[in-house]
């Protein structure tokens, strides 16, 4: 995991500015110890020491919102998976009072509270149809405060019993909500859209957390869906046929736990799995980021487009990580160069011509003096391995009668009926990797070359053998080249090698088509990881390719195909 990444413990409470300028602006989860020992909850609420009196007497009468999950001891976000039912406040406070006898008496139930729970004047059977089952019931995000909608916040009276931490004072709070469970819970890995301080009263909680970089590990749910900010996969039984990557999410994750007084700042965007011991009680404050608050509506599609670029970026690096080096793959051949071989692909290169033209165009005369000055051992074993490549490539097409050649058929109309190896993998795609291990003033020496005295074999291998993760590799190797070169030898360089082609500028097209086909297709795996990465990555939330570049040139003028 990146070293910025890191979960840091802080034993004294920030002050506004410290918390805004080492803990906020890093976007990254901190744990402040003891942070809030002195609120008078801790000794108020802590149902082990009266704390269940208390809360009855102060806010037993309201009416709370509670969560009644299907699937128990689990809570998972998505409304399919779960009920809201309305309930006294005192009945959960009895449900807990249960749980306690229950605990001191080793699973002995007090007649005397079963008595009060089922005749009490708030546990009339109207009121609680689950109580057969009351490990199902958990107070989650239940308002204290409500900045929004003042009437819904339903445990207003206990506010008096907490403090808004001294580094909150100046934030803009969107809300305080009380967490409670009686029995052992767990809650569903999700992000929140807000800052957030959770605070713990009573109990212990154990979280773990990961960055919103692993967001491809724990498969978000639909965008367009009303938990899109939770996981797909099962805390349970992870199905990891249908989501293998999410075998691998804990690499990315760290875990904390918090006991009373402890506090976790959780950044935005931050994913986080919940796991509550018996009888906790928590209190979080949720704030909007300052990035979010200050980002104009007239902004959105821009900002979009950067983070698209960005997230398209990082795609195709990733793809570009090769873990083999050129030597290794050939380790099983002979490490001394066939300079002859070399010089005896004229016979190869005839097989060309006679593909390409039907024998009417030759090679030219091979300069000897390239092979004795120009080309060292490793400039002209990888001459070797790349004008073998298109030699074999050009020998199975000839016996099929499948390829035709034309300097124009690598534009992007071309594209459609070129057989590539495969789009997004370099592990596969011998010329991209040839290319992609050869140093840049190798591979500009093995070019010139064959510009030189290869100008059909250069041909064949730009317009019939590069993929569009070849001229991505290509292309990147120039830019490379570029940043070694002086004007003039770049200038030099690519006159050269451009001049070899009949036609110029449909080179040129090949090049930048396909590589821009491998930027469209790292877009669509891009906005999948931040869209959903449910299921396929061939599908983006049941939205054909098409239809999502569609909807992406729209909003942020994204070039598409027909």
């Amino acid at each position: 995991m990146d070293d910025n990444l890191h979960i840091q413990r802080f034993h004294l409470p920030p002050s506004p500015s410290h918390f805004e300028s080492l803990i906020e602006s890093r976007n990254v989860p901190a744990i402040l110890v003891g942070c809030v020992k002195d609120w008078r909850a801790l000794s108020e609420w802590n149902p082990y020491v009266g704390g269940l009196d208390n809360l009855q007497e102060c806010a037993g009468s309201c009416i709370v919102e509670a969560m009644l999950t299907r699937t128990a001891p689990v809570f998972y976000g998505d409304l399919r998976s779960h009920d809201r039912v309305p309930i006294p406040f005192s009945t959960f406070i009895q449900i807990c009072k249960q749980r306690l006898l229950e605990k001191s008496q080793g699973n002995v139930v007090s007649s005397e509270l079963n008595s009060n729970r089922m005749t009490g004047p708030d546990l009339k059977k109207d009121c609680l149809p689950f109580e057969d089952d009351s490990k199902r019931l958990y107070l989650a995000q239940v308002p204290i405060l409500d900045v929004i909608n003042e009437e819904r916040a339903q445990l207003e009276p206990l506010r008096k019993d907490i403090q808004t931490p001294a580094f909150l004072e100046k934030k803009k709070l969107a809300s305080i909500n009380l967490w409670m469970n009686s029995a052992l819970s767990r809650s569903s890995t999700h992000y929140d859209p807000h800052h957030n301080v959770l605070c713990i009263v009573s109990g212990r909680k154990q979280v773990i957390l990961w960055p919103p970089s692993a967001t491809p590990s724990l498969y978000p749910m639909h965008i367009y869906g009303e938990a899109s900010n939770h996981s797909s996969v099962s805390l349970e039984k992870p199905d990891y046929s249908l989501y293998p990557r999410a075998k691998y999410s804990r690499k990315s994750s760290q875990t904390v736990v918090l006991r009373a007084g402890d506090a976790l700042f959780i950044p935005e965007g931050w994913f986080h799995q919940v796991d509550s011991d018996e009888l906790t009680i928590a209190v979080n404050f949720w704030w909007q980021s300052h990035m979010m608050s200050s980002v104009s509506d007239h902004m959105d599609a821009y900002y979009l487009r950067r983070i698209l670029r960005r997230l398209m970026d990082r795609e195709m690096n990733e793809v570009l990580r090769v873990p083999c080096s050129l030597a290794e793959m050939d380790e099983t051949k002979s490490h001394e160069p066939d300079v002859l071989g070399i010089k005896g692909m004229d016979q190869g290169v005839q097989c060309l011509s006679q593909a390409f033209e039907g024998g009417d165009l030759k090679e030219k005369e091979l300069r000897e003096e390239t092979f004795s000055h120009e080309l060292e051992l490793c400039s002209a074993r990888a001459l070797h391995g790349l004008m073998t490549l298109v030699h074999d490539h050009v020998s199975v097409s000839d016996q099929t009668g499948a390829l035709q050649s034309s300097s124009t058929n690598g534009s992007a109309d071309g594209e459609e009926s070129m057989n590539f190896t495969s789009l997004n993998s370099l592990e596969n795609d011998q010329v991209a990797i040839s290319i992609w291990n050869l140093e840049p003033c190798v591979l500009q020496k093995v070019l010139l070359t064959m510009a030189n005295n290869f100008p059909r074999t250069l041909e064949a291998l730009i317009l019939h053998l590069l993929s569009p993760i070849g001229a991505e590799v290509l292309t990147r190797k120039f830019d490379q080249m570029d940043q070694r070169n002086t004007a003039e030898d770049q200038k030099r360089f690519y006159e050269v090698f451009y001049s070899s082609f009949d036609d110029q500028f449909a080179v040129m097209d090949a090049i930048l088509n396909r590589k821009e086909s491998f930027a469209r297709q790292n877009i669509v795996l891009s906005t999948q990881v931040a869209g959903n990465s449910n299921r396929s990555r061939s599908n983006l939330c049941g939205i054909t390719t098409k239809a999502l570049l569609t909807w992406c040139s729209r909003v942020c003028w994204i070039n598409m195909w027909e």
